[in-house]
């Protein structure tokens, strides 16, 4: 071989090593992209090829989220498929959402909103201000669940294919809060939709397949607008109780669970491969009164004293479901919340002292009405009414809808109950709710509230409506209840908060 051909030879060796190496640098790159998606900049980091299964407990009993009541399609379906004009956060405050900006008039009865570029439902249907006025309209003329919450609204009206214009008759300071919720979502009015079993929307997930009372299969919407959901597959699975759910998820057949009941036994608290994330709820337990003129807590020193006798702040801290102790109609995470704990503490002395006036046959027998789920701490109530000397109590625990039924028929003393809705406390302002409690000054401080032309002069009539009628002891607010979730170690992206009500599947990934 002479030196020239000797030279080729090398030459061609050197460009095949180094094509090989090239080749081989470029799989291992691809390689690495797939297994850790944050090596590459520009790859999103959460978008995976993976299913994630979730268990819930109550399943809704269809799709259809413009009448389906509850909270189980909302919390399937909202800021999942279906997306809202103003969206609400994990502090439950609120921000744009397919909105990206709004202005409101200075005497409260004009908004102005402002829908961001380029949005598209998940079949492709392009999403703009006409499709938002349809939908309201649709929702106030069908009477949609949660159409109640847009009073006042006098017109609606695009103004080219990004403002909406809604006007009011009067102030509504609860409007954008309403436009987080149902009666903000935004349907596609060209799109021809079996509701009960199909969802047209324009978040990150769409339905891919619906067993009623089993499952709900979600697959990535490709087409979204923003950051694309970070698995390929996400499944709510439904159980009958929570000992199968968890079941479930220590035999690895779900990623993650919500219990009804967070009280969890040693086999799930003990298991290294989970975790558990405790989260604040909008969902307060209280002890109800019947303020109506035949109950004898019509009589404010009675429902004072009892307040001093039931040590909240001892079942706050005991109870399982409790985040954090209460003492009025708001809680943490809701607009108008003051810390009111301190008003009633546990004073059995000042308790008897004010019950002293009264005689045993005034007082008489209290038909005392309790959760079958929260017997336990009913009879520990009942016992410390029984401890004044005061209180003949019978204790009567019922399922959900006959405690709803017989209050509703105003058939009680006394019951325990939960409140769930933000904005809710407006059932104290209200005569003919199952409270029956009047008072002229609360009334009024709601309507003040009501009359609100901006945030802060709304929070602040809140708060103060909210004093009163804790001062009043027109019920015991006892706790808000905690949100539980169970999960295996290697989930993230989960929320923490609300997620009995709002459950956003978009982050939910397997690492």
């Amino acid at each position: 071989m002479t030196r020239h051909s000797r030279h080729d030879a090398a030459k061609r060796w050197g460009i095949f090593v180094a094509i090989a190496a090239a080749l081989f640098a470029s799989l291992w790159i691809a390689w690495s992209a797939l297994d850790s998606p944050s090596f590459l900049p520009g790859i999103n980091p959460l978008q995976r090829n993976t299913t994630v299964t979730v268990g819930l407990r109550q399943a809704p009993a269809s799709l259809d989220i413009r009448k389906q009541s509850g909270h189980a399609v909302e919390q399937a379906l909202l800021g999942n498929v279906y997306e809202t004009l103003v969206q609400r956060n994990q502090d439950n405050q609120l921000e744009p959402g397919l909105a990206s900006q709004w202005k409101v008039s200075k005497d409260a009865l004009t908004y102005t909103l402002t829908l961001r570029p380029n949005l598209r439902f998940s079949n492709g249907d392009r999403l703009d201000a006409t499709d938002v006025v349809w939908s309201l309209q649709q929702s106030i003329k069908g009477r949609f669940v949660g159409s109640d919450m847009l009073n006042g609204l006098k017109s609606v009206e695009n103004r080219g294919s990004s403002t909406i214009v809604i006007s009011l008759s009067g102030p509504n300071p609860t409007l954008l809060r309403a436009l987080s919720g149902r009666a903000g979502i935004v349907y596609d009015a060209q799109a021809d939709v079996d509701y009960a079993r199909q969802a047209v929307g324009s978040g990150p997930l769409v339905v891919a397949d619906y067993e009623p009372g089993q499952s709900i299969t979600f697959k990535r919407n490709g087409a979204y607008r923003a950051q694309q959901a970070a698995s390929s597959q996400v499944t709510l699975r439904y159980y009958p109780d929570d000992a199968s759910a968890l079941s479930a998820l220590r035999d690895a057949d779900v990623n993650m669970v919500i219990p009804d009941d967070p009280s969890l036994d040693a086999s799930i608290t003990g298991d290294p491969s989970l975790k558990i994330i405790d989260g604040m709820s909008t969902s307060k337990v209280l002890l109800a009164f019947n303020n109506s003129a035949n109950s004898i807590f019509s009589d404010q020193q009675v429902r004072q004293a009892t307040r001093y006798l039931v040590d909240s702040a001892s079942l706050a801290h005991s109870q399982p479901d409790a985040a954090a102790g209460l003492g009025g109609p708001i809680s943490e995470l809701e607009p108008g919340y003051e810390d009111l704990t301190g008003l009633f503490p546990h004073d059995p002395v000042k308790a008897t002292s004010m019950l002293s006036y009264f005689s045993a046959s005034y007082l008489g027998t209290v038909t005392f009405l309790v959760p079958q789920r929260y017997e336990a701490l009913g009879e520990t109530i009942a016992q410390q009414l029984k401890g004044s000397g005061y209180f003949d109590v019978q204790l009567q625990a019922v399922d959900d809808a006959t405690l709803g039924e017989r209050m509703a028929k105003g058939d009680y003393t006394m019951a325990l109950m939960t409140m769930d809705e933000t904005g809710d406390a407006g059932a104290f302002a209200n005569a003919d709710s199952v409270f029956h409690y009047e008072n002229g000054d609360a009334q009024r401080q709601y309507a003040d509230a009501l009359r609100a032309t901006n945030g802060d002069d709304y929070r602040k009539a809140m708060q103060a409506f909210a004093r009163t009628v804790s001062q009043d002891a027109a019920s015991d607010w006892l706790y808000t209840r905690k949100d539980r979730i169970v999960a295996k170690a290697k989930l993230e992206g989960y929320p923490k908060n609300m997620v009995d009500q709002l459950l956003p599947l978009q982050d939910l990934a397997m690492r």
